[in-house]
Order: structure tokens, then C-alpha cells, then sequence
């Protein structure tokens, strides 16, 4: 790109938009994951069948694929920032939407192994995931390179479509797995993801070194504003910055994750929903998912990601209160999960814009590779907490004062630790 003045046939100016679009459109496939509950189901009943595999799986096994792919996408997200610099981000995207189309594929084929389930968590959690993993963070860093102006507003809009995701592919996959099976299904979404990542990929790329959008000079630092200076990650890792904005991203994963995997059953459980109408509101909830991550990473760029940080904490600590003294009002509910959702969606827009902003985009993929794993651990933690407070009080409600104890810690955190660092020496 060094040597072009144009993207796509368009000046850079209005090309880099087009590298937005194709990145949202790449989340969109990575994050199909969020349509997992579509298959848990149909999963029961092919693994489970009498005349057929009769494996008796339970319920808790049909979850780990979803938490095999995350925690695996977390750590080939640490992984993979230093080949996004060397080899830049289009072969890297392409490398990782191959392993995404094949982990999918593959997923298709596991009811011909001795074990299945074992090969589902294989196929799907740890290639799948690891696809996802590889091509996350490219987009991202796409986004935060060209957009120095508008670096919240854009990384927003690119990783909108991981959360807006299930929107499509849910309703995609409920269609397919009822016209031609889930195993088909698997397959049908492989081959799609892997075609169209490999496409999409084949644009991006960083702006050519010192570029800057024109009429446009950063900023004069004033007090308490952004640090300008780039951090490489072994300096970044000595910073407090650095470990309390891990500390706030893990606990808004947390919060939103945990709500995200007792959605369904809040509804059906507590709220007295129908099945169907809590399928319908998932849907639902996820248009928020992904809306929260332009909408915060805007608010990261005007207010600060301090700022920011804290009133998603105070957003998921109201939507619990409220749900606590009225349980079974199906329109708190609904207020209340989909604002959960959508400062889960926030969370994965403040996270890469402040790694961008509090220690500059030189060693960016490195750097937010770290801070990704705050992701993970919010997978591995969330779920297992509504899942242990669930089983040992036998009622969701109990989960909620949970979560709003983790939004308080957040908010202490935050004043704390959530301020531009010093530059390093």
C-alpha cells in the first residue's frame, strides 16, 4: 500500500471505509459462535438417538464446544499479533478463514470417529476457534491504524458484525439444520465462511507509514488526555494501565458472557417465557451486542475510556438491580438483558480502542493479543459461575446481585488503575 493512493478505486480517505465494511463482514462470519444454543438441541437429539448413536450426552457437554472456542480464540489471539506485523493482516486473515471454514467443515465429519463428542470439541472448539483467534484481530488492527481521527467510531463499526452476528447466522442455521440436518449444516456454513473471509481478505492491509487522514494533526495533549507515544507490549506489560484496563474488560466479559449463557433459561425459568419467545429475543438481544460496540467505542473517542468504562459498569449494575426487585416483569427483563448484551458488545470496542489509545498503534496486534485475554478469561469464569449459583440455589435471580458485586469492583478499578500511562522509557 505503500506505493498506492487509492483503495479499491477510492482515495484513501474514503477507501478506508470499504476496509471497515469488509471487516465488519469477516466478524460477522467469525462470530457465528454466538448462534451455538441453534445447535445444541438438534446436537441432543443426533448424538442421543436410540437407533442411532445413543451416546447418552448430557446437556452440560453440549456447552464446552462454546467455551473450547472462546478460551482457544483468546489465547491464538495472544499468539498471532506478532505475525500480523510481520506478514502483514491480509495473509494472516486469510490463514485464519481457512482454519474457520475447516473447523466448521470438519465439524460435519465427527459422528464417523469413535468419539464424537471428544472430535466435536476438537473440530469446532479448538480449529474453529483457533480460525477465529488468527483472523480477529486483523480487522481490528486494520481499523485502528487507519482511523486515528475516528479510532473508536471504527473499530466499533468493524467488530459489530462478531455481535450482530446471530442475528443472521442463527436464523441461517435453524433453516438449514431443519431443511437438511446439522451435520449439513456445519458444512454448509464451512464452505460459506471459508469463501467469503478469503475474499474479504484480500483488501486489507495498513496505511503506508506516517500516513494521516488530511486536514486532520493529532491532537495537543492536555491534562488527563491520551498519551501519543507507542508502547511496545514488554512495555506495555509494565504499566498499571495496562492491568487495570485488563481487569475492567474481564469483568464486563463477566457480566456479559454470564448473561448471554442464562438468557434462555432466565426467560423460560423466571420470567415465565415461552421456548419460542425466548429463542425470538436472543435474536433479539444480539442487534444490541452489536450495536454497543460503535455506540461505546464512540463514547471511548469523545468521553474517555475511563468515562466509558464506568458508566458500562454502572449500566450493568442498574439492569441487575432492576431485574432483582422485578423478576418476573417480562419487560424489565427484556430492558435489562439487552442492555447486558449490548455493554458486553461495549466492552469489545473499549478494549481494542483503549489498548489503541492508551499505548499507541506501533505494536498494536501484540499489545491487544494480551488484552484479549480478558475475553477468555470472562468465558471461562461467567458461565461457571451462573452455572454453579444456579445449581446451588436452585434459582437464577441469585446470579444477579453476582454480576452487580463485579460491576462494583469494576468501578473501583477503573478510578484507580483506567488512566493514561506514563510514557515509557
Amino acid at each position: 500500500m505503500s506505493d498506492s493512493d487509492s483503495i479499491l478505486g477510492m482515495e484513501l480517505e474514503k477507501g478506508r471505509w470499504a476496509l471497515v465494511f469488509c471487516g465488519m463482514v469477516i466478524n460477522l462470519c467469525l462470530g457465528s459462535i454466538y448462534s451455538w444454543s441453534i445447535f445444541v438441541n438438534p446436537l441432543m437429539a443426533l448424538f442421543n438417538d436410540p437407533a442411532g448413536l445413543n451416546l447418552g450426552v448430557e446437556y452440560a457437554q453440549m456447552l464446552m464446544p462454546f467455551t473450547v472456542f472462546l478460551v482457544v480464540f483468546a489465547i491464538a489471539m495472544v499468539l498471532t499479533g506478532p505475525y500480523i506485523e510481520k506478514y502483514g493482516p491480509r495473509k494472516v486473515t486469510l490463514v485464519g478463514g481457512l482454519l474457520t471454514g475447516l473447523g466448521w467443515f470438519l465439524a460435519s465429519t465427527v459422528t464417523q470417529f469413535s468419539s464424537p463428542v471428544s472430535m466435536l470439541y476438537l473440530m469446532y472448539g479448538v480449529v474453529g476457534g483457533m480460525g477465529v483467534g488468527i483472523a480477529y484481530g486483523c480487522p481490528v488492527a486494520v481499523a485502528a491504524r487507519w482511523f486515528p481521527d475516528k479510532r473508536g467510531t471504527a473499530v466499533g463499526f468493524t467488530v459489530l458484525g462478531f455481535g450482530f452476528s446471530a442475528v443472521f447466522t442463527a436464523a441461517l442455521a435453524n433453516y438449514f439444520i431443519t431443511s437438511t440436518g446439522v451435520l449439513n449444516t456445519f458444512r454448509l456454513f464451512g464452505i460459506g465462511f471459508l469463501i467469503l473471509i478469503v475474499i474479504l481478505s484480500m483488501p486489507l492491509t495498513f496505511p503506508p507509514a506516517g500516513w494521516t487522514p488530511k486536514g486532520w494533526t493529532p491532537p495537543a495533549p492536555t491534562a488527563g488526555a491520551h498519551v501519543t507515544v507507542d508502547f511496545k507490549r514488554e512495555q506495555m506489560l509494565k504499566s498499571p494501565a495496562f492491568y487495570g484496563l485488563w481487569i475492567c474488560y474481564t469483568i464486563g466479559c463477566i457480566a456479559g458472557l454470564m448473561a448471554i449463557s442464562i438468557s434462555k433459561p432466565v426467560a423460560v425459568e423466571m420470567v415465565h417465557v415461552g421456548a419460542a419467545t425466548a429463542t425470538m429475543l436472543v435474536s433479539f438481544f444480539a442487534i444490541f451486542n452489536g450495536f454497543g460496540r460503535p455506540i461505546f467505542g464512540t463514547l471511548t473517542d469523545k468521553l474517555h475510556p475511563q468515562k466509558t468504562a464506568i458508566l458500562s459498569f454502572v449500566l450493568i449494575a442498574a439492569a441487575c438491580g432492576l431485574l432483582y426487585m422485578s423478576p418476573t416483569s417480562q419487560p424489565v427483563y427484556i430492558l435489562s438483558f439487552a442492555i447486558l448484551w449490548g455493554c458486553l458488545g461495549g466492552w469489545l470496542a473499549i478494549g481494542p480502542t483503549t489498548t489503541a489509545t492508551f499505548f499507541g498503534t506501533a505494536d498494536y496486534a501484540r499489545c491487544y493479543g494480551v488484552v484479549f485475554t480478558a475475553y477468555g478469561a470472562g468465558a471461562l469464569i461467567g458461565p461457571r459461575i451462573a452455572g454453579y449459583v444456579r445449581d446451588t440455589t436452585g434459582e437464577f435471580i441469585n446470579v444477579l446481585p453476582v454480576i452487580v458485586v463485579f460491576a462494583i469492583i469494576g468501578i473501583v478499578v477503573a478510578l484507580v488503575l483506567l488512566k493514561p500511562p506514563a510514557a515509557p522509557e
